[in-house]
């Protein structure tokens, strides 16, 4: 799941990176509201984090912006106020869910979670290719005779594959998806994750295959 946050205080944000990556999550940090705009208009993200009070752009502009724009991913603003009228302004603006500083990671961990779950309600938890199926909530990959669980950035990979057969996807759209624009990872640890999952199809037995297209990317194909 990506994660959009977008808090100016550096200390903070670095902090709730960790947490948020600690807890499988990927994440893309910025630290102003014309970032942040910028950010969620050209990426898809499960969820923003937005901070109200940022330079250049306050976070509820920016969330006004998004919904004017009618995009309505799931929003978290975070605010160093706690008037009630801070509240409503938020909410009546499109905020999904609204929390004060200082608050508990737990806290915030929760939020989001309770926000992006009231979010796959509208989307199938179940997706199917073939003789296989992903589920969404428990990253489990499975056939009519036995299943097993992949790992976060796995599930991720092969999330955006089976809801794009047949569709190319290149390795920086991986990348850039999964690992976010601020990952030191080098682009051929897309390749070791295709390798993982190859080898996962292969023991259940699907009949979908990832192929790759040399210098272009990957597509997931029955055989």
């Amino acid at each position: 799941m990506r994660i959009l946050l977008a808090e100016d205080e550096k200390e903070l944000s670095n902090a709730l990176v960790a947490i948020l990556k600690h807890n499988n999550y990927s994440v893309d940090a910025v630290y102003d509201g014309a970032a942040a705009l910028d950010y969620s208009l050209s990426e898809n993200y499960d969820a923003l984090i937005l901070d109200i009070m940022m330079p250049k752009m306050s976070g509820l502009d920016v969330l006004q912006n998004l919904r004017e724009k009618g995009i309505y991913v799931p929003v978290l603003m975070l605010t160093a106020k706690a008037e009630i009228e801070d509240r409503i302004i938020g909410l009546d603006k499109g905020a999904d869910d609204y929390l004060s500083k200082p608050f508990a990671m737990g806290e915030l961990l929760a939020r989001l979670r309770a926000m992006t779950r009231r979010k796959s309600e509208f989307t199938p938890n179940l997706i199917e290719v073939g003789n296989i199926s992903l589920n969404k909530e428990n990253y489990e990959l499975s056939n009519e005779k036995s299943s097993l669980r992949l790992g976060n950035k796995e599930f991720q990979m092969l999330e955006m594959l089976m809801n794009n057969p047949k569709r190319l996807i290149s390795a920086e759209q991986f990348m850039e998806r999964i690992w976010g624009y601020d990952s030191e990872a080098e682009t051929n640890v897309v390749w070791v994750y295709i390798s993982y999952l190859r080898k996962k199809l292969e023991s259940l037995d699907a009949n979908v295959k990832i192929k790759a297209v040399r210098g272009a990317g990957y597509t997931l194909e029955a055989e």
